[in-house]
């Protein structure tokens, strides 16, 4: 079953944020993720939500998502993550 992975980041220092965007798209992909919104105007239509900047991802399962969290080479990146960034990350199973 999909799964998607709702990501609202807050960069605080965009300069070293840059690698980190340059480089884990393609791990996302070699898990089997697939980036479906990357920022891009949104409107909130109910509610108080002030998201920062929006990504969607979808995976395959679960599984796809925990290895892409749990890879080696991502642990330097998420590092990185949250040392310039606030990042609230929700996973939500699909149809």
């Amino acid at each position: 079953m999909a799964v998607y992975m709702i990501v609202d980041v807050d960069v605080k220092d965009p300069s070293a944020y840059q690698r980190y965007q340059a480089e884990v798209p393609a791990l996302i992909s070699r898990h089997g993720g697939e980036c479906l919104v990357r920022g891009g105007n949104y409107e909130v239509l109910e509610g108080d939500w002030k998201p920062n900047r929006l990504l969607l991802f979808q995976f395959p399962d679960k599984e796809s998502v925990q290895a892409f969290f749990s890879d080696p080479e991502y642990q330097p990146l998420k590092e990185i993550r949250h040392s310039v960034a606030e990042t609230d990350i929700v996973l939500v199973e699909g149809l």
